[in-house]
């Protein structure tokens, strides 16, 4: 009977574990460390699970990690991706779900691979036949030696990331995005027909992304009136009254925001409302 290597890996682990028979409490530190991000991305949010390596003192792409070899983008078992949502990477469609993420690394390109079986171990059992999507990305040099590989999320906005990955002195980076215009406008015009309607995250959703600054303003007024003495309420409104070209409207509600702000000591609003205030006299 062939067994898998993960099959090996863990009978070895269980023959080490039974010579600790009556010390179960024993814990030892992981020679790589684990780590998990949870980022919210546009609707929905992406994990990042994966362990962490140390260079200490090897050469690592090019040594340990050959060019041009799958490696499993970390240590112990291969690192994991999961999307709640669809997304693209590298401008390259990405069905929500789990992947096990694995690279092959390059001089000046890397190979990024998104490969539909997520739970292995190394890439020992990988197979190119199950990778749903790869995408070719730069290689960066880095100046400075990053000893503990380390993966991130960096220039986060509502439906773009950058996820990096940098390691001794090798550096890449792949740009996710994801669409949520259209669920968004869905999602309001359902809630607008409820009980509670979200007048003001509407709105501002509205301010924010060139729709209709009529409808905000309305929205925003009937948010107001939940609570007519909210400063953050007053710069809302004055932002679409500005916005719309209402100068003189915008500047009577900053001053009703500095006020109400200044009643209620809520110095960021007194700040925020009269940076509008100063606007609406350009």
């Amino acid at each position: 009977m062939k067994l898998s290597i993960k099959t090996v890996v863990l009978f070895v682990a269980l023959l080490g574990t039974a010579d600790f028979a009556g010390a179960q409490e024993a814990k030892f530190p992981q020679a790589s460390s684990g780590q998990t991000i949870i980022q919210d991305f546009g609707l929905g949010k992406i994990t990042l699970t994966y362990s962490r390596p140390n260079v200490k003192d090897r050469k690592i792409f090019g040594g340990m990690e050959p060019m041009g070899v799958v490696w499993r983008n970390g240590a112990n078992a291969a690192t994991r991706i999961k999307f709640t949502d669809a997304v693209k990477i590298e401008g390259k469609d990405l069905p929500a779900g789990e992947y096990g993420l694995f690279s092959i690394p390059g001089k000046k390109e890397w190979t990024v691979i998104f490969n539909k079986i997520a739970d292995q171990w190394g890439a020992y059992e990988y197979k190119e036949s199950d990778d749903v999507l790869r995408v070719t990305v730069k290689t960066t040099a880095l100046k400075d030696k990053v000893e503990t590989l380390t993966m991130q999320f960096s220039a986060v906005s509502e439906t773009s990331a950058t996820l990096n990955m940098m390691w001794e002195h090798s550096a890449y980076a792949i740009n996710i995005t994801t669409s949520i215009d259209e669920k968004v406008m869905a999602n309001i015009a359902e809630a607008m027909k409820g009980e509670k309607k979200p007048y003001f995250a509407a709105a501002q959703y509205y301010f924010q992304h060139g729709k209709d600054l009529k409808q905000a303003l309305e929205w925003m007024t009937e948010a107001e009136k939940s609570d007519p003495k909210a400063p953050w309420f007053k710069l809302w409104k004055g932002r679409i009254q500005l916005k719309m070209g209402d100068k003189t409207g915008a500047m009577v509600t900053a001053q009703q925001g500095i006020d109400a702000a200044k009643a209620q000591k809520i110095d960021e609003y007194v700040r925020l409302n009269s940076e509008l205030l100063a606007e609406t006299k350009k």
